[in-house]
């Protein structure tokens, strides 16, 4: 009886193995897609990923003659969405996510129920424009003066922060502009960009989507970008690199990761049909959302990605935060 339920058990999970790998396989049928494609996003709807996400799914949806599913996953530090993802093994399931979403997750969680080489990168999608902002009743212009202020005040300011890659780049440059100025930590970013518009924070590194509603009803002013250009819908307003603070720049990056074995013919078939159907509409859209459309391939996407981790690792390491264990 033993030895029966062993065999069962075996061919159970012979049956589960071989239905992954046909998943999996499934990638270099030069028909891709043959089902429904569910794009999961590590953010809720309504945000710049999440905008980006439903424009390229109604295009795609067109282009490959099948659903693409937008699935909002968010909740978790990301960490919700991405273990979703991981654990369909499914090249018909794919994630669409900031790489800000899980970056420092090794420094901020142990034992994450993935690794990091469970994510592919398929394709760069775009380049989310990320805002340094402040209240319009603080009467500072520039990162310049802000900093001056600061050291005037020293105790006496506020940074909204979150988790994730900008908290590590934001606290670190702090550290290294010898300011003190304390972090009044969120989980919502919409409620710390109103509590920048009121005042009750002075400094706030967000997507400028966040405080978008914000700098238009002109409680609070955008005083620089951290990225590594300008953003073309917003020509006056200077990178942080530009402003004279270098150690600010990041990009914010977006982009659909593959899960492990994914084929290569899929990942070009992808990346390719991205391509075909990012058009001016979706530009000028994302645009108006703080985005700048940036299509680039797998291996272009990886690069930026692993240049990220290693910013991240190096303010973690400035910070005196340790790698965590993980499995």
């Amino acid at each position: 009886m033993m030895r029966l339920k062993l065999r069962l058990l075996v061919a159970i999970g012979v049956a589960a193995a071989l239905s992954v790998a046909a998943n999996i396989r499934s990638a270099s049928a030069e028909d891709w897609p043959t089902r429904p494609v569910r794009l999961i996003l590590t953010l809720g709807p309504g945000s710049g990923a999440d905008i980006g996400a439903r424009l390229l799914a109604d295009k795609l949806s067109q282009r490959w003659g099948q659903p693409v599913i937008v699935d909002n996953r968010p909740g978790g530090d990301g960490i919700v969405a991405i273990n979703a993802f991981v654990s369909a093994h499914d090249d018909h399931i794919l994630l669409f996510s900031p790489t800000s979403s899980f970056t420092a997750h090794p420094y901020q969680h142990d034992h994450l129920p993935y690794k990091m080489s469970d994510l592919v990168p398929i394709t760069r999608v775009s380049n989310t424009f990320v805002a340094v902002s402040v209240p319009t009743s603080l009467n500072v212009d520039s990162v310049g003066k802000f900093v001056a202020l600061a050291k005037e005040k020293p105790g006496q300011l506020n940074w909204a922060g979150l988790t994730g890659a900008l908290d590590f780049l934001l606290a670190g440059w702090l550290q290294e502009q010898n300011l003190n100025v304390a972090k009044i930590a969120y989980k919502n970013p919409v409620e710390a960009a109103n509590d920048l518009a009121e005042g009750r924070v002075q400094f706030y590194e967000s997507a400028f989507a966040i405080v978008r509603p914000q700098l238009q009803n002109g409680k609070i002013k955008v005083i620089a970008i951290t990225n590594t250009v300008r953003a073309p819908n917003l020509p006056d307003l200077p990178t942080v690199a530009e402003a004279g603070y270098p150690g600010l720049t990041v990009d914010g990056l977006v982009g659909i990761f593959g899960p492990t074995g994914i084929s290569q013919a899929v990942k070009d078939k992808i990346t390719a049909d991205v391509k075909a159907v990012a058009d001016d509409t979706i530009r000028d859209r994302l645009m108006t959302t703080g985005q700048l459309l940036n299509v680039g391939s797998g291996d272009e996407f990886g690069k930026s990605l692993e240049e990220q981790r290693q910013q991240v690792a190096g303010y973690a390491k400035k910070l005196g935060i340790e790698e965590l264990p993980q499995n």
